[in-house]
């Protein structure tokens, strides 16, 4: 067990074996890791434990280099624990360069179908039996995903649970995926306008880019394919908060003058590559829509929902839009078929995330009942329009759990926890403790 100093802090490494399927104890084991974070100089204080589960699906958790970041509040009052979640970080691996030895699609998929929010908390149940005792309780701090698992944990397994904080991550309980991405897509609009509001010559630098790639074949440094569709997915940046300026200022870098003329420079296609490889997080494109199904809700398959939900919003056509002399608008947190196809990353799981969007009956991952009778301090913050989660879906749900309480804030996009310098926990904190 490695422990390491940083500025301010302490890291303690721990890895756990749990069960594949929880179902089945004593069956195959893979490891969960996690790191300890505490304060330097109270190692050995009775501190109460803070767990941290990260956004995603299929997101590690943080890499601090100091205490940083909302560190700096947790860290005045809690031992916290980054949980890489099974499949990611320093947990057993899931993805391109492991998933073969599983054997074949269908069976890539069966494993994969015990990476969901349910089984991530049963996870963190033995952790913190392990951790703390079968009578210790934690704290919990969701972000994005991390708060759709934080519901499951409030659903399945709330005695392990002293608080909750949740940080745009109010899922739907009974929205399945196509309502997602139909609630989802005019969400990324809004953020589009915005975006040329703000950055108007972008509108033009936007369409030289899309023009020269429907009329040219262009290959990334990966050798992934960059298209129009491909291209339009850096969108998935226009919900975080420095996400509009950073879009705009790879723009400016698109393209030189080379001896045949305009060509989109090397600078360009490096940045647009680290942007849009799953190379570091591929369970988030093989798992995404499969975090919405839930028997109870659409006992069918989740079925490329956000794909088959596009052709609704014709603003999102790039020949229409070219055509038309309309903006080219991007897309936002959209999975799509053809990424694993164009991303060198996806295309050995192509067969598994088809065989996995063909997958019906997935169980349920909320308790609507139990979340009514919680009694578990719970506080959220939703962010305005956020991109990633519907506001109207988060408050909805937020009236369904009893005693949470919220703050709807537009100071901050999705990612307020990690840029605020600790002030949205220290606020949720606050709110759950009865002081706000």
């Amino acid at each position: 067990m490695a422990v390491h100093r940083q500025p301010g802090t302490v890291l303690t490494d721990h890895t756990f074996r749990v069960p594949l399927d929880h179902r089945d104890p004593a069956g195959e084991r893979i490891e969960v890791y996690a790191r300890e974070v505490v304060a330097a100089g109270r190692e050995r204080e009775e501190l109460p434990w803070l767990l941290y589960l990260q956004g995603g699906p299929g997101g590690r958790s943080p890499r601090p280099a100091a205490r940083e970041s909302w560190l700096r509040r947790a860290l005045d009052d809690y031992r916290v624990l980054l949980l890489d979640q099974r499949g990611t970080g320093r947990s057993t691996p899931a993805n391109r360069q492991t998933l073969p030895g599983r054997g074949d699609a269908a069976e890539q998929a069966e494993y994969l179908a015990h990476f969901r929010a349910d089984s991530i908390v049963a996870d963190c149940e033995l952790i913190r039996r392990q951790l703390l005792g079968e009578e210790g309780r934690w704290s919990l701090l969701g972000q994005s995903f991390g708060g759709f698992c934080s519901l499951t944990y409030l659903s399945f397994a709330s005695q392990g649970l002293r608080e909750v904080f949740i940080t745009g991550g109010l899922a739907g309980l009974a929205r399945d995926a196509e309502q997602v991405y139909r609630a989802a897509y005019p969400r990324v609009e809004r953020k589009n306008r915005r975006h040329y509001e703000r950055y108007p010559q972008d509108v033009a630098a936007v369409r030289e880019v899309a023009e020269h790639l429907r009329e040219r074949e262009v290959r990334l440094p990966d050798g992934g394919l960059l298209t129009p569709a491909s291209f339009q997915s850096l969108g998935m940046m226009l919900g975080r908060g420095s996400g509009s300026h950073t879009l705009h200022y790879l723009l400016e870098d698109a393209f030189l003058r080379g001896p045949a003329g305009p060509a989109l420079s090397d600078t360009f296609l490096a940045d647009v590559h680290n942007h849009l490889s799953f190379a570091r997080n591929p369970l988030y494109a093989v798992l995404h829509e499969s975090i919405y199904g839930q028997r109870s809700v659409s006992p069918g398959a989740t079925g490329w929902a956000a794909d088959a939900v596009r052709s609704e919003f014709p603003c999102f056509d790039v020949d229409e839009a070219l055509s038309g002399g309309e903006p080219v608008l991007f897309t936002g947190e959209m999975i799509y078929p053809w990424m694993f196809t164009a991303d060198p990353a996806l295309a050995p799981l192509r067969e598994v995330a088809h065989a996995l969007a063909e997958r019906e009956g997935w169980p349920d991952l909320y308790d609507a009942g139990q979340l009514g009778r919680n009694e578990i301090p719970v506080a959220a913050a939703v962010y305005h329009d956020d991109m990633y989660v519907d506001t109207a879906h988060s408050l909805e749900t937020a009236a369904s759990v009893r005693g949470l309480r919220t703050w709807v804030t537009d100071e901050f996009e999705h990612d307020g926890l990690h840029v605020s310098d600790g002030r949205v926990l220290d606020r949720l904190i606050a709110l759950a403790h009865g002081e706000a």
